[in-house]
Protein backbone atom coordinates (compact mmCIF):
# COMPACT_ATOMS: atom_id res chain seq x y z
CA UNK A 1 0.00 0.00 0.00
CA UNK A 2 2.68 2.49 0.98
CA UNK A 3 5.57 2.72 -1.46
CA UNK A 4 6.34 6.32 -0.43
CA UNK A 5 6.89 6.98 3.29
CA UNK A 6 6.92 10.66 4.28
CA UNK A 7 8.41 11.29 7.74
CA UNK A 8 8.14 14.26 10.05
CA UNK A 9 11.43 14.97 11.85
CA UNK A 10 10.97 16.40 15.36
CA UNK A 11 9.14 13.96 17.61
CA UNK A 12 9.06 11.30 14.89
CA UNK A 13 12.62 10.58 13.76
CA UNK A 14 14.45 12.38 16.56
CA UNK A 15 13.68 13.57 20.07
CA UNK A 16 14.67 17.27 19.99
CA UNK A 17 13.30 18.18 23.41
CA UNK A 18 16.44 19.60 25.03
CA UNK A 19 17.50 21.71 22.05
CA UNK A 20 14.09 23.12 21.18
CA UNK A 21 12.92 23.90 24.72
CA UNK A 22 16.28 25.48 25.56
CA UNK A 23 16.13 27.63 22.42
CA UNK A 24 12.56 28.71 23.20
CA UNK A 25 13.53 29.57 26.78
CA UNK A 26 16.48 31.59 25.44
CA UNK A 27 14.18 33.54 23.11
CA UNK A 28 11.60 34.19 25.82
CA UNK A 29 14.26 35.52 28.18
CA UNK A 30 14.99 38.25 25.62
CA UNK A 31 11.43 39.44 26.29
CA UNK A 32 11.76 39.21 30.07
CA UNK A 33 9.85 35.92 30.28
CA UNK A 34 11.45 33.26 32.47
CA UNK A 35 10.28 29.66 32.30
CA UNK A 36 11.58 27.62 35.22
CA UNK A 37 10.34 24.25 33.98
CA UNK A 38 11.34 23.77 30.34
CA UNK A 39 9.00 20.78 30.08
CA UNK A 40 6.24 23.38 29.78
CA UNK A 41 7.72 24.31 26.41
CA UNK A 42 7.37 20.89 24.76
CA UNK A 43 4.23 22.24 23.05
CA UNK A 44 6.66 24.03 20.73
CA UNK A 45 7.85 20.69 19.34
CA UNK A 46 6.14 20.06 16.02
CA UNK A 47 4.06 23.13 15.12
CA UNK A 48 5.58 26.12 13.29
CA UNK A 49 7.48 28.26 15.82
CA UNK A 50 5.83 31.53 14.80
CA UNK A 51 2.42 30.01 15.44
CA UNK A 52 3.47 28.74 18.88
CA UNK A 53 4.89 32.07 20.12
CA UNK A 54 1.56 33.70 19.20
CA UNK A 55 -0.61 30.91 20.62
CA UNK A 56 1.15 30.17 23.89
CA UNK A 57 2.61 33.56 24.84
CA UNK A 58 0.33 36.03 23.05
CA UNK A 59 3.04 37.50 20.84
CA UNK A 60 1.98 39.81 18.03
CA UNK A 61 2.70 38.70 14.48
CA UNK A 62 5.86 40.85 14.21
CA UNK A 63 7.08 40.01 17.70
CA UNK A 64 6.71 36.30 16.95
CA UNK A 65 8.92 36.60 13.87
CA UNK A 66 11.51 38.40 15.99
CA UNK A 67 11.25 35.67 18.64
CA UNK A 68 11.94 33.04 15.99
CA UNK A 69 15.13 34.93 15.10
CA UNK A 70 16.14 34.94 18.77
CA UNK A 71 15.33 31.22 18.98
CA UNK A 72 17.66 30.52 16.06
CA UNK A 73 20.56 32.33 17.73
CA UNK A 74 20.66 29.55 20.31
CA UNK A 75 19.48 26.74 18.05
CA UNK A 76 22.13 27.25 15.34
CA UNK A 77 24.95 27.51 17.86
CA UNK A 78 23.97 24.70 20.20
CA UNK A 79 20.40 23.44 20.18
CA UNK A 80 20.46 21.73 16.79
CA UNK A 81 22.49 18.82 18.16
CA UNK A 82 20.87 18.66 21.62
CA UNK A 83 18.86 15.94 20.00
CA UNK A 84 18.92 12.15 19.56
CA UNK A 85 17.48 9.46 17.33
CA UNK A 86 14.64 7.40 18.74
CA UNK A 87 15.72 3.83 19.45
CA UNK A 88 15.32 1.66 16.38
CA UNK A 89 14.79 4.58 13.98
CA UNK A 90 18.02 4.16 12.01
CA UNK A 91 17.24 0.47 11.50
CA UNK A 92 13.67 1.29 10.44
CA UNK A 93 14.86 3.73 7.78
CA UNK A 94 17.44 1.22 6.57
CA UNK A 95 14.88 -1.59 6.37
CA UNK A 96 12.42 0.57 4.44
CA UNK A 97 15.12 1.43 1.93
CA UNK A 98 16.11 -2.23 1.63
CA UNK A 99 12.47 -3.11 1.00
CA UNK A 100 12.51 -0.79 -2.00
CA UNK A 101 10.39 1.95 -0.47
CA UNK A 102 11.02 5.63 -1.06
CA UNK A 103 11.67 7.49 2.22
CA UNK A 104 11.06 11.24 2.24
CA UNK A 105 11.49 13.75 5.05
CA UNK A 106 8.79 16.43 5.26
CA UNK A 107 9.33 18.79 8.18
CA UNK A 108 8.30 22.30 9.18
CA UNK A 109 11.83 22.78 10.51
CA UNK A 110 14.01 24.89 8.17
CA UNK A 111 15.39 22.60 5.51
CA UNK A 112 18.97 23.68 6.14
CA UNK A 113 18.70 22.46 9.75
CA UNK A 114 16.92 19.24 8.77
CA UNK A 115 19.74 18.36 6.39
CA UNK A 116 22.37 19.07 9.05
CA UNK A 117 20.57 16.82 11.52
CA UNK A 118 20.20 13.98 9.02
CA UNK A 119 23.91 14.21 8.18
CA UNK A 120 24.90 14.42 11.86
CA UNK A 121 23.07 11.19 12.65
CA UNK A 122 24.27 9.58 9.40
CA UNK A 123 20.76 8.83 8.15
CA UNK A 124 20.75 11.21 5.17
CA UNK A 125 21.52 8.39 2.73
CA UNK A 126 18.18 6.73 3.52
CA UNK A 127 16.15 9.66 2.19
CA UNK A 128 15.18 10.11 -1.42
CA UNK A 129 14.36 13.72 -0.57
CA UNK A 130 14.64 16.01 2.46
CA UNK A 131 12.20 18.92 2.40
CA UNK A 132 11.61 21.56 5.05
CA UNK A 133 10.57 25.16 5.46
CA UNK A 134 12.47 28.22 4.28
CA UNK A 135 14.39 30.45 6.68
CA UNK A 136 12.29 33.43 5.58
CA UNK A 137 9.20 31.90 7.16
CA UNK A 138 7.64 30.54 3.98
CA UNK A 139 6.65 26.94 3.25
CA UNK A 140 5.99 26.27 6.91
CA UNK A 141 2.55 24.58 6.80
CA UNK A 142 2.93 20.80 6.60
CA UNK A 143 0.69 20.56 3.53
CA UNK A 144 3.01 22.98 1.71
CA UNK A 145 6.06 20.97 2.72
CA UNK A 146 4.49 17.69 1.57
CA UNK A 147 3.40 19.23 -1.73
CA UNK A 148 6.92 20.57 -2.34
CA UNK A 149 8.45 17.18 -1.58
CA UNK A 150 6.03 15.47 -3.96
CA UNK A 151 6.91 17.93 -6.69
CA UNK A 152 10.63 17.36 -6.14
CA UNK A 153 10.32 13.61 -6.56
CA UNK A 154 7.95 13.98 -9.50
CA UNK A 155 4.97 12.39 -7.76
CA UNK A 156 1.54 13.40 -9.07
CA UNK A 157 -0.77 11.63 -6.62
CA UNK A 158 -0.60 10.25 -3.10
CA UNK A 159 -2.50 6.97 -3.43
CA UNK A 160 0.51 4.85 -2.43
CA UNK A 161 2.00 7.33 0.05
CA UNK A 162 1.69 7.88 3.78
CA UNK A 163 2.67 10.70 6.13
CA UNK A 164 4.11 9.67 9.50
CA UNK A 165 4.17 12.13 12.38
CA UNK A 166 3.46 12.76 16.04
CA UNK A 167 1.28 15.89 15.91
CA UNK A 168 -2.04 16.94 14.41
CA UNK A 169 -0.23 19.17 11.92
CA UNK A 170 1.22 16.07 10.24
CA UNK A 171 -2.20 14.42 9.99
CA UNK A 172 -3.93 17.57 8.73
CA UNK A 173 -1.16 18.17 6.19
CA UNK A 174 -1.56 14.62 4.91
CA UNK A 175 -5.31 15.03 4.48
CA UNK A 176 -4.89 18.28 2.56
CA UNK A 177 -2.60 16.54 0.08
CA UNK A 178 -4.76 13.42 -0.29
CA UNK A 179 -2.37 11.22 1.66
CA UNK A 180 -3.08 8.66 4.36
CA UNK A 181 -1.40 9.15 7.72
CA UNK A 182 0.13 7.31 10.64
CA UNK A 183 0.27 8.98 14.04
CA UNK A 184 3.03 7.90 16.44
CA UNK A 185 2.57 7.99 20.21
CA UNK A 186 6.24 7.98 21.21
CA UNK A 187 6.62 11.65 20.22
CA UNK A 188 4.93 14.77 21.58
CA UNK A 189 1.32 14.36 20.52
CA UNK A 190 -1.21 12.04 22.13
CA UNK A 191 -3.89 9.63 20.98
CA UNK A 192 -6.70 12.13 21.50
CA UNK A 193 -4.97 14.75 19.33
CA UNK A 194 -4.14 12.28 16.57
CA UNK A 195 -7.59 10.72 16.54
CA UNK A 196 -9.27 14.13 16.45
CA UNK A 197 -7.12 15.10 13.46
CA UNK A 198 -8.20 11.92 11.67
CA UNK A 199 -5.11 9.71 11.64
CA UNK A 200 -5.71 6.55 9.60
CA UNK A 201 -3.42 4.51 11.85
CA UNK A 202 -1.89 5.11 15.28
CA UNK A 203 1.11 3.19 16.61
CA UNK A 204 2.76 3.30 20.04
CA UNK A 205 6.38 2.57 19.17
CA UNK A 206 9.04 2.58 16.47
CA UNK A 207 8.88 -1.22 16.38
CA UNK A 208 5.13 -1.10 15.74
CA UNK A 209 5.64 1.53 13.05
CA UNK A 210 8.14 -0.70 11.26
CA UNK A 211 5.79 -3.68 11.47
CA UNK A 212 2.93 -1.64 10.00
CA UNK A 213 4.97 -0.13 7.15
CA UNK A 214 6.55 -3.43 6.14
CA UNK A 215 3.44 -5.62 6.39
CA UNK A 216 0.81 -3.45 4.73
CA UNK A 217 0.57 -4.39 1.07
Amino acid sequence: MFQYCFFDLDGTITDPKIGITSAVAYALEKYGITVEDKDQLTTFIGPPLHESFCKFFGFSNMAAYDAVDKYREYYKAQGIFENFLYDGMADLLKHLQQAGKQVIMATSKPEVFARQIAEHFQIDSYFTCITGSNLDGTRVAKAEVIACAMERIGKKDATDAVMIGDRMHDIIGAKKTGMQSIGVLYGYGNREELEAAGADYIVPSVADLEKLLLTLK
